[in-house]
């Protein structure tokens, strides 16, 4: 749950504050202290507003500011880093006429909470950017609610631009979920059967939905999702290091042509104790683990059961049997050995579970 503040200075301000926070009963009050009556739910600071707001910024995930628009600008603006990592900052006046997402209104989450305020307060919201008053797609929040990743972010911003002045933009779409827009698509966008269509000079720009690496070509026109549709099953002994691992996998996910962002997890049986060198893997990349039980994995039919995997192990798979166990999808890169003892199969994702 984002972490919000609400800072407040002025009576009919606290009156404000006190109202949101009975809707949102999460989020902190922060008022002068020259202002206290004792109310356990506010924290009334004492230092200037100006620090406060600049700790705040630092602090949190959303900030609600009561006062003026200018004066918020002046308090934030030496704190401003992008809009990757800057907090929701949400202005409203004195009188809770109108919620004016002020900063970080698609990826800080602005826009929506502008919203909701309105709706507790009967206010008016004010949101300004492009892809909202054009009720056109977010091209950096696309696909935000399934957790897809984009593989390169400094397209963002020319693509959207392209969206917002309607110019012709392709979407192309072989993995992950199905319904990321709601209705009717906007009149600018065609969705294509096939990357080759999108290297048309019809299109100005793309959006990729794939877990697939795209060339250089594509990807200099197109803003690229990674869907988590990719499981990784790794068969491994105790003393497997962390670079053997990292070279396996690399080397399958490159050969296949698939794409690292869009691994979700990775799969492996149970040894009764966690392994050093697959621990140390998946923390550097970031990725959830998931372990079976070697009578669960034994179930599992695969098209290269090994015995010698079956008499040491006490199933006669682990890479190919955990990926499918845990993707109920498509094996899509069957068993692949690394000497001295690792392998590494590819599941995807099954698209009617997601």
């Amino acid at each position: 749950m984002a972490k919000t503040a609400i800072v407040a200075i002025t009576k009919h301000g606290i009156e404000i504050a006190r109202k949101i926070k009975g809707s949102m009963p999460e989020v902190e009050v922060y008022v002068p202290a020259k202002h206290s009556d004792g109310d356990s739910d506010i924290v009334w600071f004492s230092e200037q507003s100006t620090q406060l707001i600049a700790n705040l910024f630092k602090s949190h995930d959303a900030l609600i500011c009561i006062f003026s628009l200018g004066a918020v600008i002046r308090m934030i603006a030496p704190f401003l880093v992008d809009k990757k990592s800057d907090p929701a900052i949400v202005v409203i006046d004195d009188r809770a006429n109108y919620v004016i997402s002020a900063l970080s209104g698609h990826l800080g989450g602005a826009n929506a909470l502008a919203r909701v305020l309105s709706s507790v307060l009967g206010a008016k919201p004010v949101i300004t950017t492009a892809a909202d008053v054009n009720e056109t797609i977010a091209v950096d929040l696309l696909g935000r609610e399934y957790d897809w990743a984009i593989e390169n972010f400094e397209n963002v911003t020319k693509v959207s631009a392209f969206m917002v002045n309607e110019e012709k933009i392709a979407v192309y779409q072989d993995a992950g979920e199905q319904k990321w827009w709601q209705s009717q698509l906007p009149k600018n966008v065609t969705l294509v059967s096939n990357l080759e269509e999108v290297r048309s000079a019809d299109f100005k720009a793309a959006l990729l939905i794939t877990d697939r690496t795209v060339d250089q070509d594509l990807l200099s026109k197109s803003v690229v999702y990674r869907p988590k549709t990719i499981v990784v099953g790794i068969g491994l002994h105790w003393d497997t290091s962390k670079e053997t691992i990292e070279s396996g996998v690399m080397s399958v996910l490159k050969e296949n042509g698939l794409a690292l962002k869009s691994v979700r997890n990775i799969s492996s049986v149970d040894r009764g104790a966690r392994v050093k060198g697959l621990d140390e893997f998946a923390s550097q990349y970031g990725l959830p683990i998931t372990i079976y039980k070697k009578e669960d994995l034994a179930k599992v039919e695969v098209p290269n059961p090994s015995k010698a995997v079956q008499k040491f192990e006490g199933t006669a798979s682990v890479s190919e049997a955990s990926a499918i166990l845990d993707s109920k999808g498509e094996l899509i890169v069957q068993k692949q050995k690394f000497p001295p003892n690792l392998t590494v199969a590819v599941c995807r994702v099954s698209i009617n579970r997601q």
